[in-house]
């Protein structure tokens, strides 16, 4: 086809209810919840963008492969199908499965990490950062500086600065590196990615210096996509193509299978090197499970295979990618602050510049997706300061340069009705932005604190209200 809309490569055969609620009913369970949407009942919820980890639908291929599930409890035939197909599209030489992603993230950590390793890191994923402190280390940002300015529209915020990444080699020497931490499309900074050739310099620069580099692959097709659309010289490339070249400077990744590969349940570890793969199966056996299930059921690891494959559909990914940027180009066009260029899993409001009222310590990302959620019950989430938490020396707040609020889009789930139902919901509270207040903790967990975290409305200063193009053009002046 010569066009150049996109529409959904699937029809759809079975439908699930949703509950609609009144606005009394959503202001009722915001303040249950604690102004916290991770503690609001699903079915409080209209639609769910709070993430797409593990609320995709499945394909009628991955449910019927769940009839094929092998419960053995050692040596499951579901376990061989999975490590075939990550051997066949990752490349990588033994496959470790875990519960999810972050049971990945576990054991790579606990093995490769010794007290007092640096981790540099094309920015900080909250899991994956406690993952690594956990173990001793102290993770290092060298994440290019174009990655912390919302309005910066450079294709690959994504990547690694090398120079940023070689001063901290400098500093600390090769060997109390533990290895370099290398995501794809980068979440916390809206779904950004990496260019190959960034991937390509940073790993050789990396491997001449003795230092591993392992790859969060989670969402690494949606970033072969990018790379396909965006970098000279891969238009003609497949998907699966791109991704082995990708895969093939790096030593191993983690992967939660509940984004890319469609699942709701698992992720995987894969490595080359066969002392660490050894070492990680032994440590999968006291955290997961026996190292041929990770914690899964076998039809689990069916439905991750076969899901594998199918994310790697160019027609899917389009489709995936498109319904993200039409939400985004709906809002850009209503005028609304959010990262540019758009990402890939999902739009990501700049909750500064929408709420330039509250100030950062009254957290107005998080004052945002209560707001959002009492409009129109649309759940979101905060990845702001909330989600960075404090600074484990001083206990003090740490604020990061982009406090935002992530619509992150299930796949397979909503139509692009659903997407204009959003897009109106953010405008309408746009308007009424003067009338947000801010928050401020009455129980805040030590550990990863923005899943249950409580808060309580703090009355703001109101400033007069104005019109939208009033609104944006003072703000962008103040910063």
């Amino acid at each position: 086809m010569s066009h150049q809309s996109w529409a959904e490569p699937f029809k759809i055969k079975m439908v699930e209810p949703l509950r609609m609620t009144t606005r009394a009913e959503r202001e009722a369970a915001i303040a249950e919840a604690g102004f916290n949407t991770f503690l609001l009942r699903s079915t409080d919820v209209y639609i769910d963008l709070l993430t797409d980890s593990g609320t995709g639908a499945m394909s009628d291929r991955q449910w019927a492969g769940l009839m094929l599930g092998d419960e053995s409890y050692a040596g499951s035939v579901n376990y061989y199908h999975l490590e075939d197909a990550v051997r066949e599209y990752f490349g990588y030489k033994h496959v470790i499965p875990t519960h999810q992603g972050r049971g990945a993230e576990h054991l790579l950590s606990q093995v490769c990490i010794n007290p007092g390793d640096m981790v540099p890191g094309n920015m900080y994923f909250t899991t994956t950062k406690f993952h690594q402190q956990l173990a001793g280390g102290q993770f290092v940002d060298v994440i290019v500086d174009e990655a912390h300015d919302p309005e910066n529209e450079y294709p690959f915020k994504g990547n690694v600065d090398p120079e940023k990444l070689q001063a901290v080699i400098d500093e600390h020497g090769s060997g109390r590196i533990a290895y370099l931490s290398l995501e794809t499309n980068v979440n916390m900074a809206g779904g950004q990615p990496c260019s190959m050739a960034n991937i390509r310099c940073v790993s050789q620069l990396c491997h001449e210096q003795g230092i591993p580099v392992y790859l969060d692959a989670t969402r690494a097709v949606e970033n072969c996509y990018f790379i396909k659309q965006r970098e000279p010289g891969y238009a003609d490339r497949s998907l699966r193509e791109i991704l082995l070249e990708m895969c093939d400077f790096t030593d191993g990744c983690t992967v939660s299978g509940k984004k890319d590969c469609l699942v709701n349940i698992g992720g995987f570890l894969a490595v080359n090197d066969d002392k660490l793969a050894a070492q990680a199966r032994n440590l999968c056996v006291a955290f997961e499970g026996l190292h041929t299930y990770g914690g899964l059921a076998g039809r689990d690891l069916e439905a991750m295979a076969i899901g594998l494959v199918e994310s790697l559909d160019e027609n899917h990914m389009r489709a995936r990618i498109g319904q993200v940027h039409y939400l985004g180009q709906k809002l850009i066009d209503a005028g609304i602050p959010i990262v540019k260029p758009i990402g890939g899993h999902g739009v990501f409001i700049n909750a500064e510049r929408f709420l330039p009222h509250i100030p950062r310590e009254h957290f107005p990302a998080q004052a945002l997706t209560a707001a959002l959620y009492v409009d129109s019950g649309v759940r979101t989430m905060e990845r702001g300061a909330v989600s960075v938490g404090r600074d484990p020396k001083t206990g003090e707040n740490i604020y990061p340069n982009l406090e935002l609020v992530r619509l992150t889009i299930p796949q397979r789930v909503y139509t692009q009705a659903h997407m204009d139902v959003v897009a109106e919901s953010v405008s309408a509270v746009h308007l009424q932005r003067d009338s947000i207040s801010g928050l401020r903790f009455t129980y805040e967990p030590e550990l990863l604190r923005f899943f249950q975290a409580r808060f309580e409305s703090v009355i703001e200063k109101r400033v007069p209200t104005r019109s939208p193009e009033t609104a944006l053009s003072s703000s962008s002046s103040e910063k």
